[in-house]
């Protein structure tokens, strides 16, 4: 194998080997999913993706499904759409995200990407520079991760402080930036923890990068769903304290990961980022890049315009009374602590306590049996960065959120140390 492997010219390069190790969220899920008892006559439970378009009660709204069947029954939006997107998304995009910013983004600030995972990727690509570093949330979304490494950009780690709502721990961010540091990522509402950080935490994010001198990617695909007492502020507000990647995407808010349209918006009122060619650069990085489908460019308008708040306030009345059940239930499992009822997003993190269980050495193993023993998939928090977490998704329909739950506290009661 080694002499074809050097015939066909394929070696593995020092970074690739040296890869951090990790489990990818669909990865794992999907490994779990093909371990469930096939004896088992309940059906499989997964807790484990945010992909709330599988259960009815989060169906999108009609008017997103007819702007798209418009779109493509006129038979104008067949063909490639021009880099960086087709200028009435761009548009509509433009003034969707500045109904909430104190200034006013234009066409020009916004790039149509293939969903916000393909935004994430530009991100990095734009920001890897021989010597330079990204600071990252932990825990945190584990793609930012992935394409640090496979852009050869160094990732630094900071921590979110759970006794804290998850906050950005602030001075952990000043102690581990140095001269070749270029961003922090935040996401917010927040994925894994559940968590909505207060327009003031947000203004310290802000003044912390201005002292540092780095940019701010703000991950907010998640943007407006929240539930808890503090409202979405985005971190675009704070555009003119520092320039901001703003990334976003209709995939959570409409309910359609699927249809793969998202976007990198620079919030930068000052033109810092159009000086110093970073504008520049994000047109180079998407100029050889896959394109979001023209149909669903071209439907965007209606959909960012004319879809409801009728629509949006039942979902998130659904998660928030999906939320608080969670809560509720976990409470009830001795050997789990939920340090944050969720406020925001479709998740909740919590904290296993193994020294209660017996038989069990990490989260990967719980939920190994788990999925083996009661047909429930839930994510181990390994693969967001914290061993011996578990991150549960409460986006599911009431029956099977309860009845998932419920299984979780009896595998618990069965696996319990005795005295």
């Amino acid at each position: 194998m080694e002499g074809k492997l050097k015939r066909f010219g394929f070696e593995v390069s020092e970074k690739t080997e040296k890869a951090p190790p990790g489990y990818s969220i669909k990865g794992v899920v999907s490994f779990l999913n093909k371990i469930t008892n096939e004896d088992d006559r309940r059906l499989t439970i997964s807790l484990g993706l945010g992909d709330p378009s599988r259960f009815k009660c989060f169906r999108t709204t009609a008017i997103a499904e007819d702007a798209v069947i418009e779109a493509i029954r006129s038979a104008k939006f067949n063909s490639y759409a021009p880099t960086g997107g087709i200028f009435p998304a761009r548009k509509a995009i433009a003034e969707y995200l500045s109904n909430d910013l104190p200034y006013q983004l234009s066409p020009e600030d916004i790039y149509v990407t293939v969903g916000c995972k393909h935004a994430v990727e530009v991100t990095v690509k734009v920001l890897a520079r021989p010597e330079a570093n990204i600071l990252l949330p932990r825990p945190g979304y584990r793609n930012y991760e992935t394409f640090a490494n496979l852009h050869h950009l160094e990732f630094r780690f900071f921590d979110l402080l759970p006794e804290r709502g998850w906050e950005v721990d602030l001075d952990a961010v000043e102690a581990i930036a140095d001269e070749n540091t270029i961003a922090m990522v935040i996401i917010n509402p927040g994925n894994p923890c559940g968590s909505v950080y207060s327009y003031e935490h947000l203004s310290k994010i802000a003044e912390t990068a201005r002292k540092l001198g780095i940019l701010v990617v703000a991950d907010e695909v998640y943007g407006h769903i929240v539930f808890g007492s503090k409202p979405f502020v985005p971190m675009g507000v704070f555009g003119s304290t520092v320039p901001v990647f703003t990334l976003g995407s209709i995939s959570k808010r409409w309910m359609v990961p699927g249809w793969r349209l998202g976007w990198l918006a620079t919030s930068d009122p000052t033109g810092l980022l159009q000086k110093c060619g970073i504008a520049d650069s994000i047109k180079n990085v998407l100029g050889p890049a896959p394109l979001s489908p023209t149909f669903i460019q071209a439907a965007v308008p209606e959909i960012l315009q004319k879809t409801t708040e009728e629509f949006f306030s039942k979902t998130v009345d659904i998660l928030r009374a999906a939320s608080s059940l969670c809560y509720d239930k976990l409470k009830e499992i001795p050997c789990i602590t939920c340090p944050l009822k969720a406020e925001g997003s479709m998740f909740v993190l919590v904290k296993l306590n193994l020294s209660l269980l017996e038989d069990i050495e990490d989260d990967m193993e719980f939920c190994l049996k788990l999925a083996k023993e009661e047909s429930l998939v839930i994510l181990p928090g390994v693969t967001v960065g914290l061993k011996n977490w578990l991150r549960i998704t409460f986006a599911a329909e009431q029956p099977s959120l309860e009845d998932g739950l419920g299984r979780l506290k009896s595998f618990c009661e069965r696996h319990e140390k005795k005295p």
